[in-house]
């Protein structure tokens, strides 16, 4: 199984915790319904599986992690929201005990870029989804960011992350590749789109650089990218440095890439 590149540091919750139905999911919302069986696959801490649970209540939410340890953040975010159609359990998406044709709604968020098999990921999905129901997906593409100014330090970022992503076993341009792997997967009817996230006033500047100047120092991503022989201290404090030159441009701006796919069963 391939190991989570992010990790649970605070950095990376800080980031996760801002996620929602409206900001990652908008793609999504119009084909939930009150009533649906929706299985959150990768739930994290559950921003977003509680805004899908919300959407469809009375109808039940399975929420999935491979680790129970990840399940107690967002059992509690379902808890401080009273949120109460929501269950959790650990799952590998890779072999799924559920029965087939269970979820009217399957969705995964920022999960398949981090499997070994996201092709097989897919058609678990699949064998679990109703006929009739939808399988969602949306992930980032790393290669397709891109921001202003050039900071070189940023590029340095860039290509350390996608080569530790991929000696994770993970594919971080997964955001290109997710219908083509859909198709790959047996499903005949899929819908492919994109969206972003933008960073660009003196806030979102302050908050992206500040999380992403303290991930790459502090959390999973720089024990693995000493351990691994792709940096030292010195050049994760380089890059760290260079986070917060961006964030400091009164004219900085960021995007992130996502693709997105809606297949129909």
């Amino acid at each position: 199984m391939p190991i989570y590149t992010h990790g649970h540091h605070e950095a990376v919750l800080r980031s996760h915790s801002v996620r929602t139905a409206e900001n990652s999911a908008a793609y999504l919302v119009p084909q939930l319904k009150t009533g649906q069986s929706l299985l959150d696959v990768g739930c994290g801490p559950g921003t977003i599986t509680a805004d899908l649970a919300e959407l469809v209540a009375p109808g039940e939410v399975t929420a999935v992690e491979p680790e129970a340890s990840a399940l107690a953040l967002a059992d509690r975010t379902a808890n401080e929201r009273n949120i109460r159609n929501i269950r959790f359990e650990t799952a590998d998406v890779h072999a799924l005990e559920f029965p087939a044709d269970r979820f009217d709604v399957v969705h995964a968020h920022q999960v398949l870029q981090h499997v070994h098999d996201p092709v097989q990921a897919l058609r678990e999905m699949r064998r679990v989804g109703k006929p009739d129901g939808v399988v969602a997906a949306r992930d980032a593409d790393y290669a397709a960011m891109t921001w202003y100014p050039e900071v070189p330090a940023l590029d340095e970022w860039l290509a350390l992350y996608r080569r530790i992503a991929r000696h994770n076993g993970g594919e971080p341009d997964a955001g290109r590749r997710l219908l083509s792997w859909a198709r790959q997967a047996g499903f005949s009817e899929v819908v492919p789109n994109a969206s972003v996230w933008c960073y660009a006033t003196p806030a979102e500047r302050e908050w992206w650089g500040g999380m992403w100047a303290d991930r790459i120092l502090d959390s999973a991503i720089a024990g693995q990218a000493v351990s691994y022989g792709y940096a030292t201290r010195a050049d994760l404090e380089r890059i760290s440095a260079g986070w917060r030159e961006w964030a400091s441009a009164r004219d900085g701006w960021f995007t992130v890439l996502h693709g997105e796919i809606l297949c129909r069963l």
